[in-house]
């Protein structure tokens, strides 16, 4: 691999990660890091922290922390993997979605009656959202309940302090899962949707799916990853993640182990008895115990996983 490529791609690396404050569809944009603080501000009025507002959001001791600083050094890495791994390869959801639609094609024909376009955007939001969601919850269940898988995963629930970062605190193995994940799902339900309305699928039909995300982003998505404790009533827990309830499932605390795994519904982990309410933990702190201080080390936090495996293979034999 030549210098010049390999610097071509950490460039292109750094434009992507500085180029997500303006871009809607990542956590960070600045819009929803907007909302995130009123948000938080509502929270701040209705606490009793005997402190001003914005040392309540930007408290040195959680975005200086060394935790914080392996945030932004992930951030930046896995952004780097994106670009020479994943990037290539997006494509490959709408090759999944043709040959879907040519499969469905040969097996029952041309369907005698489609779908409308609105028909086609409201369905095709709906289900895309739903699937995606538990998929995402399932993917998040194994991560948790595999050795294997959760020797990485780890890496993300070693914070020691939440800041909206942390949610890219993740190893490349994680992000590679994940956008895999993402991509077969976007190719199966567009290739079907694509069968069921007879005609490609036009830009429009992301309206739907892009609003369900704006919301979700918009209403205090960063705060997932914060020390700001914002709650939903509880019959509004029992359907949607609220904030703190994530950061209930960032607990050290060996009863919160595994609990809150969804990605924005809550009615999975209603489901699968993995459900916990805000109500229910009053006093929290992040981390796996002492174990978070073996991640201090980036070098650590990308090899420690496979150095535990083999540990790990070595006790079995």
């Amino acid at each position: 691999m030549e210098l010049e490529y390999i610097l071509d791609i950490i460039q292109e690396a750094c434009q992507i990660s500085w180029s997500y404050i303006l871009d809607s569809e990542t956590r960070i944009y600045f819009l929803y890091l907007f909302s995130s603080c009123l948000l938080a501000f509502y929270v701040f009025r209705r606490s009793s922290v005997k402190t001003n507002f914005l040392k309540y959001v930007f408290n040195k001791r959680i975005w200086a922390s060394r935790s914080a600083m392996m945030d932004y050094m992930l951030f930046l890495f896995n952004n780097i993997i994106k670009v020479a791994l994943i990037g290539p390869y997006l494509i490959v959801g709408l090759y999944i979605a043709f040959y879907i639609n040519e499969y469905l094609l040969q097996l029952f024909g041309i369907p005698s009656r489609t779908l409308t376009m609105t028909q086609t955007v409201i369905f095709y939001t709906i289900s895309l959202s739903l699937i995606n969601d538990f998929l995402s919850f399932v993917v998040h269940y194994l991560m948790h309940r595999i050795p294997f898988l959760w020797e990485f995963h780890k890496i993300h629930h070693s914070a020691t302090s939440l800041n909206p970062m942390t949610q890219y605190r993740i190893h490349p193995l994680e992000l590679v899962i994940n956008n895999v994940r993402s991509i077969i799902t976007f190719g199966f339900v567009t290739g079907i949707f694509d069968y069921l309305s007879n005609h490609t699928l036009d830009k429009i039909l992301f309206i739907g799916v892009n609003i369900f995300s704006f919301l979700f982003l918009f209403f205090g998505a960063n705060l997932r990853h914060s020390h700001v404790k914002l709650t939903y009533p509880s019959f509004l827990e029992k359907l949607l993640i609220s904030p703190y309830q994530h950061q209930i499932h960032h607990s050290q605390k060996e009863s919160h182990f595994d609990k809150n795994l969804g990605s924005k519904l809550a009615i999975w982990d209603w489901l699968f008895g993995t459900l916990i309410l805000s109500k229910s933990a009053k006093r929290i702190s992040f981390g796996i115990g002492k174990e978070s201080k073996n991640y201090h080390s980036f070098w650590n936090v990308l090899f420690m996983p496979l150095k535990n495996l083999f540990s790990l293979k070595k006790k079995d034999v």
